[in-house]
């Protein structure tokens, strides 16, 4: 039996990133409505395509071991080509693969982003898997859980049952799947959870909490009350993200903690989420502080964005320490 700081639970896919310039006159937007339009059966030229590897729990795992934490992967894949690169991409990284399982005759899980005038339409596939995760032969400090396709409340029970047992700690951020099935369907995780990763749309719709932003002042009301709300559920500590506002925490006593954003050229923003929950959980597995780690969060985040895909930005250890510096 191995040890490690964190156990990441969740998704590995392919992400295939199409950009098209803002000039491009085949897609025209919307801007009133946000609506996207192109002409059905037309051929559009691409300008930039890319694949990546990509899914929240490998682009925190993978993050995670950027930042010298010992790491595993529970997640299901293929036995196509497309999951031997999610594979040799996690053991590159130094992710340990071991629990990651291939399942006969399936393929990867695809994520198709269209990138067009800096924001991103993502069209996601969810492969059904078991989702069959053993965690007997498990030692580790930390689960991360994260989401996971339509047949995930048995795997999510499966992590309660070894938290509880084990008294190892957990970090959980639902995806829209587990969010979407109603607070009762996650009600016993959030009460077992240590640290609660959400943005300020997720943490709203989880009991239905009114979000009305007037202005900016109301906004951080609105997000102070909603820490509270969501720490009154049973998490420990409740992080909430809100874009270019920044993020804001709320820690066991009770304190709201808040840290704005480092302006940087965004290339797009896939993996932003994931790569400021990878900082904030580096961190605090080294035992800094709340603010620090959200700093470590932040600092993370605004290094993928500027990169295409969301695992490319991710930072070392000794870069994570020097950009802390100047920050």
């Amino acid at each position: 039996m191995q040890d490690f700081d964190i156990a990441c639970v969740g998704n590995a896919k392919i992400d295939l990133f199409l950009h098209f310039d803002d000039a491009n006159k085949h897609l025209k937007l919307n801007e009133q409505s946000n609506e996207l339009y192109f002409h059905l059966g037309e051929k559009i030229a691409v300008d930039k395509c890319r694949l990546s590897p990509g899914g929240n729990a490998a682009n925190v795992a993978a993050g995670l071991s950027r930042l010298e934490i010992n790491t595993t992967l529970f997640a299901e894949i293929g036995d196509d080509e497309l999951s031997d690169k999610i594979i040799n991409s996690l053991k590159k990284e130094k992710v340990h693969t071991e629990n990651v399982s291939r399942l006969k005759d399936h393929t990867a899980s695809v994520s198709v982003i269209l990138s067009f005038k800096g924001d991103r339409t993502i069209f996601s596939q969810h492969i059904q898997k078991p989702h069959d995760f053993k965690f007997d032969n498990l030692s580790t400090k930390w689960v991360y859980l994260t989401s996971i396709g339509e047949e995930w409340k048995n795997a999510y029970e499966k992590v309660i049952m070894y938290v509880t047992k084990t008294n190892c700690r957990l970090a959980f951020n639902p995806g829209t799947v587990q969010i979407n099935a109603g607070y009762e369907s996650i009600a016993n995780v959030l009460n077992a959870t240590n640290i609660l990763f959400v943005n300020k749309e997720e943490a709203a719709k989880i009991k239905n909490y009114e979000l009305r932003i007037m202005n900016q002042e109301d906004n951080e009301k609105k997000i102070k009350l909603l820490l509270e709300q969501l720490q009154k559920l049973g998490p420990k500590i409740v992080v909430i993200t809100d874009g270019e506002n920044g993020s804001f925490a709320i820690d066991e006593k009770g304190q709201i903690h808040t840290n704005g954003i480092i302006k940087t050229n965004i290339a797009e923003k896939t993996g932003a989420g994931d790569a400021y929950s990878s900082g904030f959980m580096a961190a605090m597995s080294q035992g800094k502080s709340i603010k620090d780690a959200m700093l470590w969060g932040t600092i993370s985040s605004a290094n993928v964005i500027e990169k295409v895909g969301a695992q490319n930005g991710l930072l070392t250890k000794n870069e994570m320490e020097e950009k802390t510096k100047h920050a």
